[in-house]
């Protein structure tokens, strides 16, 4: 069940915006786990059923967890390290409102 929020959301609230910043960290580290552990399985199993026990069809896994482990930890280090969730972010005045139509301000001029 997601967290209950007492008041209405704004990404300007400096709670909020906290709470939103470590759920997001939390779903790429669920995403990671799985991921990995998928390609991790398929390559183990390479290992385990080809000849000479020679790595499988993956043998790139060992880069991509690297590689994606390093972001995750440089996200981790922003969130718990550098954000300042303090203050208030400022936002222009009419963000985020959406599509609004123009309306002409010409009179029609009346046919014959």
């Amino acid at each position: 069940m997601p967290p209950r929020w007492p008041r209405q959301p704004d990404r300007n609230d400096p709670a909020y915006r906290k709470l939103d910043d470590r759920m997001n960290f939390a779903t790429h580290v669920a995403l990671f786990a799985v991921t990995n552990s998928g390609l991790w399985f398929f390559r183990i199993l390479g290992e385990k059923t080809s000849p000479l026990g020679t790595p499988g069809g993956l043998p790139w896994t060992p880069w991509i967890t690297l590689s994606w482990l390093t972001l995750l930890v440089i996200h981790a280090v922003y969130i718990f390290a550098i954000a300042n969730y303090a203050e208030a972010t400022p936002t222009t005045p009419n963000a985020g409102t959406g599509f609004k139509p123009t309306v002409s301000t010409k009179a029609s001029k009346p046919g014959k």
